[in-house]
């Protein structure tokens, strides 16, 4: 009797537990089967247009750079100094701007420089030793890394008459003028090609190049002997009528303007060493088509050493043959400590 109570027992706990098994073999999901089917809703999608600020933002192809500046040079003896010496002051001024426009292959560049100095020695008169006005202009297109076509005007004369002077009875006096303002005055028109390997080098073959000689005041033009009488009212040279001054910068006489073609080879250098010193040139060759064997050269050479932020020590040098001048090489040279205002800082 329990022997057969033991066996129910045992199957009915056999079967119990199959029922089980099938019950979570039917409970489990396919991989097809959906579990819960709902019923799709339309995506509602709302279009959103975001709020951009205008920046107002522009391209700026110009740089800028503009220095003015004042040099002092004065020295001075009282009565009792034994030592020699002469007393004087000097006072330099200048201004240089320099603007520069470039554009894909399209470049533009203009140069002002502007100088003007004198000297007073005591007992003498007050002379200039520096005076210049120079304004470059020059349009290029760039034809590879290194070269490219230009054109270029430019503009030199200078501000204020100079003379040559003459000591009569122990004084320094005024003997004659030699220049003044617009006399001469050079507009040079050239074209050709531009080598630049870098923004501190360049060099122009002017190969079409026209230069104009101005001389616009009546004391510095050239005259004929009549033409001299005319004007002074007397002769040059009483023993000979027919001698008049001669050409004067390359313009006959009683003439005031003088055209010539040539080619042209211009150098510009500015180069900053270190950052306080800086070296800045320009030669130009100028040869006359028609005396293309006795060319005209000249050399501008400015040295800057930075004391300070606004005090500089400059060293100048200028080196000038013209034959239309003089058939003799001129030279000028300048050091001086001055203060310089550059923008942008």
């Amino acid at each position: 009797m329990k022997l057969f109570n033991v066996v129910g027992m045992a199957m009915l706990c056999l079967s119990f537990t199959n029922i089980r098994a099938q019950d979570l073999k039917d409970l489990r999901a396919k991989p097809d089967t959906i579990i819960s089917v709902q019923k799709e809703q339309p995506l509602n999608i709302k279009t959103i247009r975001p709020v951009v600020p205008k920046l107002n933002l522009e391209v700026d192809y110009w740089k800028h750079w503009t220095k003015f500046g004042i040099n002092l040079n004065q020295a001075s003896f009282n009565d009792n100094w034994k030592g020699g010496g002469v007393g004087s002051i000097a006072v330099g001024l200048n201004a240089n701007h320099k603007s520069d426009y470039t554009r894909d292959n399209f470049n533009f560049v203009t140069e002002v420089d502007l100088r003007y100095g004198k000297i007073k020695n005591t007992n003498n008169i007050a002379k200039k030793n520096n005076d210049r006005i120079f304004w470059d202009n020059k349009l290029s297109y760039k034809l590879s890394a290194n070269w490219a076509l230009f054109t270029s005007v430019t503009f030199e004369s200078q501000f204020d008459a100079g003379y040559k002077y003459k000591t009569v009875n122990g004084k320094d006096t005024i003997d004659y003028i030699e220049n003044a303002f617009m006399a001469p005055a050079y507009l040079t028109e050239s074209f050709g090609l531009e080598y630049k390997p870098s923004n501190e080098f360049s060099l122009r073959f002017g190969t079409g190049t026209a230069r104009q000689t101005f001389i616009l005041d009546e004391r510095v033009k050239p005259r004929s002997g009549e033409g001299f009488f005319q004007k002074y009212g007397y002769y040059r040279d009483p023993n000979n009528p027919t001698v008049g001054t001669g050409e004067r910068f390359g313009v006959k006489e009683d003439r005031t303007f003088a055209n010539a073609l040539a080619f042209q080879l211009t150098g510009n250098l500015d180069k900053n060493f270190t950052d306080k010193l800086n070296v800045k040139a320009r030669y130009n060759l100028f040869a006359d088509y028609e005396k293309i064997s006795d060319p005209t050269h000249r050399l501008d050479v400015t040295v800057t050493a930075k004391v300070t932020r606004v005090i500089n020590v400059n060293l100048n040098g200028i080196m000038i043959y013209d034959p239309d001048v003089i058939s003799k090489v001129q030279l000028s040279q300048s050091l001086a400590m001055g203060i310089v205002y550059s923008l942008p800082k």
